[in-house]
């Protein structure tokens, strides 16, 4: 395998690159989400900044350590190897020593300054994608699911952040990210199996190669989040507006995982990971739009 040339950004553009910033970003607009459907009319701002300042830095630690438990594995994956610790050119030590930092600084800030709901659910987050997710990674493919479960918490510690207690707006929310999540990461999977194959994971497209099972679930999750989109309407935390947008945006994400499962293709993979990529912004904007107009 050819190792990608490592990036020209320097060693801060390494740091950076330990946090995931994609990610983190995503975790930061869904924490946000979280709050603006929970919050009073003027909510705190420092309690605001604090919750998604606290969120962040849970959710980078987690990323960094990632990054040093997984080195070795990435380092055999074409998509991972030009990674900062995969590809050596940041210490294993290094990473684990300042995803520790951001994350125990991360949940002291939200105990200190949000509360402890908040704070709890950001260690449930923590240990969940660090000590539970990732070694299994590397044993099941049901780390996938397992690992959905973390990925969608931001926006319920969003929602405890200001109302201090989970209520049904922030397990709907949470259904939400955990159903869209499965389809893209199963697209991921079948896109990169041969990568994930080199190195020893156990994706389901791997364990599975003829897709069927890839395609069921695909499939499934992507149909069961249409009705759980809908929760905001149900809840009144959200109109009509919301209604036709979660709708269409459903039906369509749905519509090609179907389209996937009729020709197990990369290209109708990549179709569904692209539609992913545009469905959470584009539902959560709309929940957005809905709830401040």
């Amino acid at each position: 395998m050819r190792r990608p040339s490592p990036p020209s950004g320097g060693p801060l553009a390494d740091w950076m690159e330990l946090t995931k910033p994609r990610i983190t970003l995503m975790v930061l607009l869904t924490a946000g989400i979280g709050i603006l459907l929970a919050a009073p009319a003027r909510p705190d701002l420092e309690l605001v900044a604090s919750a998604l300042l606290g969120t962040w830095l849970v959710a980078a630690g987690s990323s960094a350590l990632n990054h040093a438990l997984e080195h070795e594995l990435d380092a055999l994956m074409v998509r991972t190897a030009g990674r900062p610790v995969a590809s050596g050119r940041m210490a294993a030590r290094a990473a684990i020593a300042f995803g520790l930092l951001l994350g125990c600084g991360g949940l002291l800030l939200l105990a200190w300054r949000v509360n402890w709901t908040t704070a709890i659910l950001g260690l449930v987050a923590f240990l969940g994608y660090v000590v539970v997710y990732t070694p299994l990674k590397v044993r099941s493919s049901l780390a996938t699911i397992v690992g959905a479960v973390p990925g969608a918490i931001p926006p319920m510690m969003g929602w405890t952040a200001v109302t201090g207690e989970l209520q049904a707006g922030a397990w709907v929310l949470f259904g939400i990210l955990f159903l869209w999540q499965l389809p893209h990461f199963l697209a991921i999977a079948w896109m990169c199996r041969e990568d994930y194959a080199r190195a020893g994971f156990p994706m389901l497209p791997v364990v599975q190669p003829n897709g069927h099972s890839t395609a069921r679930q695909m499939v499934l999750y992507s149909a069961a989040l249409i009705p759980v989109s809908l929760g905001p309407v149900v809840l009144g935390l959200a109109g009509q507006g919301y209604l036709a947008g979660a709708l269409v945006l459903g039906l369509g994400y749905t519509a090609l995982g179907v389209a996937f499962a009729r020709t197990r293709s990369d290209l109708a993979a990549r179709r569904v990971l692209l539609a992913s990529v545009l469905y959470l912004p584009a539902v959560l904007g709309v929940l957005a739009v809905d709830r401040i107009v």
